[in-house]
């Protein structure tokens, strides 16, 4: 497949690596354009282009950016782009550690939703809940006893089934988490979180999430970051 990848960060870079290996037609892209892309692309086997070439020759857009960049991407980035296009959110957002208030977010809604409403196309939630040194060491063969397993969330069951065979690909046991309205189960704070938990224990997690708590969830995850944080730079 055609894969476009909008972001270069940890989780964008991992992610435009692995499915490179996999033998995609993997773009990479960020905001400060194909240059500065030269030479991390060449290394994963992927072409340096730019953001809006990535969203539109591609079969999967896989958005890695700090939510509070979403607002920035060209307008109308997605506006054409046909539905059968999986555009895959990875984000989290975190108010008060990187993307400052968003008060859509704040007063309800949930991240992913907020996130298409912004670009104007429908996204599928994944890779949000899993570290980018577990996405690269991790990986396992289909069948194997432990496999770790990613859940992804999303409304358009064509799309969300692209995105499942993907992360089977890429060494994962796939999890359907649900419609876009379930992608909360995932967010930072929740028991499915981060986890690097097997199918079964990751169902039992995003069953287990409180919906009263959605917003406590965030607050208290940002606070073990910074504690997190404060004690590395204490070390």
């Amino acid at each position: 497949m055609k894969i476009g990848v909008i972001g270069a960060g940890a989780v964008g870079g991992t992610l435009a690596h692995l499915v490179a290996k996999l033998g995609h037609e993997v773009s990479i892209a960020n905001s400060r354009g194909p240059e500065s892309l030269t030479a991390l692309a060449s290394g994963i086997g992927a072409s340096p282009v730019s953001v809006i070439d990535a969203a539109q020759a591609a079969e999967i857009v896989i958005v890695a950016i700090p939510t509070k960049a979403v607002a920035d991407l060209p307008r109308g980035l997605f506006a054409n782009l046909p539905r059968s296009v999986a555009v895959v959110d990875t984000g989290n957002y975190h108010p008060e550690l990187r993307d400052g208030r968003i008060g859509a977010i704040d007063r309800g809604m949930l991240d992913s939703e907020w996130v298409a409403q912004q670009i104007g196309h429908p996204v599928i939630k994944a890779f949000n809940n899993i570290l980018a040194t577990s996405l690269l060491e991790k990986r396992s063969l289909s069948g194997v006893t432990g496999r770790i397993a990613l859940s992804v969330a999303g409304d358009s069951p064509d799309a969300k089934a692209t995105v499942l065979r993907l992360v089977d690909d890429l060494g994962f046991d796939p999890v359907d988490a649900g419609d876009l309205d379930d992608s909360w189960r995932q967010q930072p704070g929740t028991p499915a979180y981060c986890r690097d938990l097997g199918a079964a224990a990751l169902r039992r997690a995003l069953a287990e999430a409180d919906p009263s708590r959605i917003a406590a969830y965030r607050v208290e995850e940002e606070a073990r970051i910074r504690k997190s944080i404060a004690a590395i730079g204490g070390s």
